[in-house]
């Protein structure tokens, strides 16, 4: 099932269909913008019957599609999505508030993640072992061959990259032929109905790909513990991603949770570039991000001059109007998640820190908010702040910082400003995290490259083309005797 819905500043009101008959009112999810409240569209509330006739569906069907197939599929769906670039950022925008800026980004984003996708459907995977490379050994050889998963793939997506967290998934599943399920934050489902269009239209068998959009209460245990599934693959919040570890159990799960990710300013940086990755790391996309900047640490010696270029920058963000071109930022996702943001501010005001700029709320739109003086034991910085918010630790040394960046739950990324070798080895050995960038924000790689955490931020298991390639397949072994 998909939609095509046609952007628009004025009200969308789509009555979507399945299987050509109208949609019951009471079967709708209605989709608002954040920033004006107005309805954009509305989408098919999935019953639990739905679900499972959409994982039998993925489990019964056997894809015959080539290597070949796939690489054309995923590039031309790569050519369509390129082509369509603003008519999909604006779709973006409308159902999550982010700016335009933020939301063309993501769709170049996206037309990476299918051009990677594609490339690796034609490399072969297999691996030749020799087998007399001991005494006991017997002049075989040993081969083996990636399969698909014999059942389906269940997908589970977030609201904030209503696209690229989508296309990291289903991408992969396509050029490994395997057959997915998708449940897109019922926040945002807009952009994932139309990569499904796309992918329809580029070649993919709908069998492959079901787009499901409804209320997590009602139907996401069957996505976890229907004997139709194989893997389970979640980008989220912590509290879901250890729900569905319990309750999918006998599963394969990949578990992309959430981040508390520092940035570490030593006392030999270009405060210049520190600050200008702080602020981007903080407030690009809202601050909605699992790698944004969520702590600042500063070495005492120059935390004054850092903190003056802190504010500086983000009194220079445009924020407001998310289909503005020339706004900066946008909304978060709604007036819920600002409120939340508020009183966590207001909270580590209220115990010590200095409020220097933002803490301002209108509806769904939060200020880019600096404060300084923060404690590491502060709600703001202990738990996860999921919004443009950038809290300044002050530390000592080294050693103080490290122990700051381990104390808490999360061990997602992180970044570090200094040019000094003895203390990039350190910090990259003495982490508790998934990754560590050195003069870049946390979030920094390729679509390609490896990505995910450690602790409550993940099981240690990637993200990334290559990696979810290998997690969505089988590998099986034979040999022969030449």
């Amino acid at each position: 099932m998909s939609a095509v819905l046609a952007p628009s500043r004025s009200v969308i009101h789509e009555s979507l269909r399945i299987a050509g008959e109208k949609v019951a009112r009471d079967r709708v999810i209605e989709i608002h913008h954040p920033y004006t409240g107005e309805l954009v569209a509305t989408v098919p509330k999935a019953t639990l019957e739905d679900v499972k006739r959409a994982l039998r569906i993925a489990r019964d069907y056997r894809s015959r599609l080539t290597r070949h197939d796939r690489y054309r599929i995923l590039m031309k769906a790569g050519e369509i999505v390129a082509s369509r670039r603003d008519e999909i950022a604006h779709l973006i925008t409308l159902e999550s508030g982010l700016c335009l800026k933020d939301s063309t980004y993501e769709v170049g984003r996206a037309s990476d993640v299918l051009l990677f996708a594609a490339n690796q459907a034609l490399v072969d995977d297999g691996q030749v072992f020799s087998c007399d490379l001991t005494a006991h050994g017997k002049s075989r050889k040993v081969y083996t061959l990636k399969e698909p998963l014999l059942g389906a793939i269940t997908a589970i997506t977030p609201f904030n990259h209503p696209l690229n967290q989508v296309i990291h998934k289903v991408a992969p599943a396509v050029a490994t032929n395997n057959r997915i399920v998708l449940k897109p934050s019922e926040k945002t489902p807009l952009a994932a109905y139309a990569l499904a269009d796309i992918l329809y239209e580029a070649g993919l068998p709908p069998q492959m790909l079901s787009v499901l959009t409804g209320d997590p209460a009602e139907i996401a245990d069957e996505l976890l513990t229907s004997p139709d599934v194989d893997l389970v693959t979640f980008t989220g919040g912590v509290a879901i991603g250890k729900y569905i570890a319990a309750k999918a159990v006998y599963k394969r799960q990949i578990l992309e949770l959430g981040g508390n990710d520092p940035i570490i300013v030593m006392d030999d940086a270009d405060l210049e570039e520190a600050a200008t990755l702080a602020a981007a790391g903080s407030y690009k996309n809202s601050g909605q991000r699992c790698t944004a900047v969520k702590r600042i640490l500063v070495h005492e010696k120059v935390a004054d001059r850092f903190v003056e270029l802190l504010v500086e920058k983000t009194k220079a963000i445009r924020y407001g109007d998310p289909l503005d071109p020339k706004t900066d930022m946008g909304t978060v996702i709604d007036e819920a998640a600002a409120i939340r943001f508020e009183a966590v501010v207001n909270e580590a005001i209220a115990d010590g820190a200095k409020l220097l700029v933002g803490n301002v709320r209108r509806g769904a739109l939060y200020s880019p908010t600096v404060l300084d003086h923060v404690k590491p034991e502060m709600t703001v910085v202990h738990e996860e702040t999921f919004g443009p918010v950038s809290p300044v630790i002050r530390f000592k040394d080294l050693d103080e910082a490290i122990r700051i960046v381990n104390g808490t739950a999360y061990g997602l990324s992180s970044s570090l400003c200094t040019n000094r070798l003895d203390i990039i080895t350190r910090v990259i050995q003495e982490l508790h995290v998934g990754s560590v960038n050195v003069r870049e924000v946390p979030g920094y790689r390729l679509e390609m490259t490896p990505f995910g955490g450690i602790k409550d931020s993940g099981l240690g298991y990637k993200e990334g083309v290559l990696e979810a390639m290998k997690s969505f397949c089988n590998t099986k072994t034979y040999s022969l005797p030449w």
